[in-house]
């Protein structure tokens, strides 16, 4: 997904206790989905080296760094005995930094779901949340969506489970407002948003109409200000086909900050403020909720809005399957050394959101929780779980600042490519390039391109399926590994 980078070699001497067999591979031509009838009650407390089995590799989630691990692993270990594993509670990997134009109408959700059978198919894939680690035992306990349970042994253990909504205590919020992690929630924020607009219109309350056109989301950074731009400009059409005034439905963004994006910089932070106020949305800054109703928010001065629309987008928490291994973490993600070890565990490894990955360019600090390093760090911990197994040699991460894309809406977006900063229709032009080339599937790549094409020359559709209910869009619903509702 992105360009090779250079990495420092490191000692990684002690793992010569770790024999490395040149026998043939199994093949895996075809992808194998296993089932849990089928292997429950199966427990592995021997390891697979000292037995003399293929050599047991199990990659816990699906996501970035999960996904590009597996691909990766599977291209190294060609030839060997390594048996590699995924286990998630999807059987696709999520492209994420689409979602907001998936709420917005301009992609279908399949769009930005990878089929793991099709990207993956030398990884044997298992379907579940993994809900605890044996380190002893060195099992994962897994359970599926109809709480059958498994045991699955593991030689190498990599954790990868990604992150879930941040909440805070605020009355009311896990109640009445939703996220923006999984392709339910972002269908649930365009049907709501058509739903009401089309409720609006016949109510006999004009204060209830008015709260049904309101839409308040939480958070300025890249998820909440992208999620607002494409609201809007899914209002905007609405309104257009209806003969309403654009200017009836109301957008407010908060933040608790005291500026939009300060990671693009204050330039291309004020670009984007300017182009958000420019189409009528109420940006708040150093303001954020203090109560949320049915009907209702107040914020943190006392105002309260009436809205029946609410999105909570302001930051990420590693995955709960971290709070229970019983291993230090470093503000609630897994500590890991630069090589992408677990200290103490040399045979597990851990990258992505749920990891604090040292920053070698920051020092002292850790990397941020970004699709871009996630990418990079499941390249690095493909390569240092092969090393571990005698082939080739081992590297601490190490990065490149690639820059970042912002999509803004119609005609509109900002972009720094490796520091060069750029906004309107050139930098959108890059964002959409950008992201096709990020996809990692082809298929999906045709499909979001053809999209693109479609939003260029028609209209938005404005289309309310109904196919997420209520309970399914809520934050316990879509949490990822290890969550349980």
């Amino acid at each position: 997904m992105f360009p090779p980078f250079a990495f420092d070699p490191v000692d990684r001497s002690r793992y010569g206790e770790y024999p490395y067999s040149p026998s043939s591979h199994r093949d895996a031509a075809t992808p194998v989905i296993v089932s849990f009838e089928a292997r429950v009650g199966t427990v592995f407390c021997m390891t697979h080296e000292s037995a003399g089995e293929p050599t047991r590799i199990v990659v816990v989630g699906s996501g970035f760094a999960g996904f590009e691990c597996a691909r990766a692993l599977a291209r190294r270990l060609r030839g060997t005995d390594a048996r590699i594993t995924m286990i998630a509670p999807h059987d696709y990997m999520l492209y994420t930094p689409l979602l907001p134009e998936v709420a917005g109408g301009i992609l279908d959700a399949r769009f930005v779901t990878v089929p793991l059978s099709e990207a993956l198919p030398h990884v044997e894939l298992v379907k579940g949340s993994v809900d605890s680690v044996d380190f002893g035992a060195r099992t994962v306990h897994v359970t599926d969506c109809e709480q059958g349970v498994e045991d699955v042994a593991w030689d190498r253990l990599v954790l990868t489970p990604g992150s879930v909504t941040r909440l805070f205590d605020i009355p009311g919020l896990a109640e009445h407002a939703r996220g923006l992690k999984t392709p339910a929630e972002a269908l649930y924020f365009r049907d709501q948003l058509l739903t009401q607009i089309e409720l609006a219109e016949r109510d006999t309350d004009p204060s209830v109409a008015d709260a049904r056109r309101t839409v308040v989301v939480v958070g300025a950074s890249y998820a909440g200000t992208e999620l607002t731009a494409q609201l809007r400009a899914l209002a905007d059409e609405a309104a257009a086909r209806r003969n309403l005034d654009p200017a009836k439905i109301r957008f407010l963004l908060l933040d608790a900050a005291d500026t939009v994006m300060p990671e693009v910089g204050e330039k291309l932070g004020g670009k984007v403020l300017d182009v958000l106020r420019s189409r009528g949305i109420d940006v708040r800054l150093e303001t954020t909720l203090a109560e949320l109703g049915p009907e209702h928010v107040t914020l943190d001065d006392g105002t309260v809005i009436p809205t029946r629309t609410v999105a909570w987008v302001t930051g990420v928490t590693a995955g709960p399957l971290i709070d229970t291994l019983g291993l230090p973490t470093e503000k609630g993600r897994l500590t890991v050394r630069p090589d992408l070890s677990v200290d103490g565990h040399p045979d597990v490894f851990a990258g992505g959101d749920a990891a604090a990955v040292p920053d070698p360019k920051n020092s002292g600090s850790v990397t941020p929780p970004t699709a871009q390093h996630a990418v990079r760090e499941g390249q690095a911990l493909a390569r240092n779980v092969a090393a571990s197994l005698g082939v080739g040699d081992p590297k601490p991460y190490s990065h490149r600042d690639m820059g970042l894309v912002v999509d803004l809406g119609p005609g509109f977006a900002v972009a720094n490519p490796l520091g060069i900063q750029l906004s309107g229709f050139l930098a959108k032009v890059v964002t959409r390039a950008y992201h096709l080339y990020a996809m990692p599937n082809a298929a999906n790549r045709w499909a979001v391109a053809l999209a693109y094409l479609t939003d260029l020359l028609f209209p938005r559709p404005l289309v309310s399926i109904g196919l997420v209910t209520d309970s399914e869009s809520r934050f316990a619903a879509g949490e990822g590994v290890g969550a349980q509702s």
